[in-house]
């Protein structure tokens, strides 16, 4: 078997209407369709794919090991990048004055990415990011 491309990343929401919310209104992200199931070819690519260990999560979110436990554990990340690290903090801003709660605001990780998480309404985290050697 050879992979050739990521052909799609779909989170699976629980509420379609939060989801349309926080994704289509939220995040501004060019979702259409009619009904409940929204979607987008326009986006480009996915640059990276990863496998992160829950335990590495919680230490670039929280600075511990351990995942807190009054939050959902997260089944997977899903990062949208954005044109500068500005951008981040402002994305950030933006989403906490429409009452997000982030898991951490924009800061820069120890391997040069600036990036702030938040949890989306089905459980799954969130970056907006900054990534210099993807520009």
């Amino acid at each position: 078997m050879k992979i050739e491309f990521v052909a799609g990343v779909t989170p699976i929401v629980p509420d379609a209407q939060a989801g349309i919310a926080f994704y289509r209104d939220a995040l501004g992200l060019p979702l259409e369709g009619d009904g409940e199931y929204l979607s987008s070819d326009a986006l480009g690519g996915v640059k990276h794919l990863g496998v992160w260990p829950l335990s590495m999560a919680a230490q670039t979110c929280f600075g511990s090991y351990a995942w807190p436990d009054h939050l959902p554990v997260p089944q997977a990340t899903l990062e949208f990048e954005l044109a500068s690290e500005a951008a981040v903090a402002e994305a950030a801003d933006e989403l906490v004055e429409a009452g997000h709660e982030l898991v951490h605001g924009a800061k820069t990780e120890p391997w040069g990415q600036t990036v702030a998480r938040l949890l989306g309404p089905e459980g799954l985290l969130i970056g907006l990011a900054y990534t210099p050697w993807m520009h």
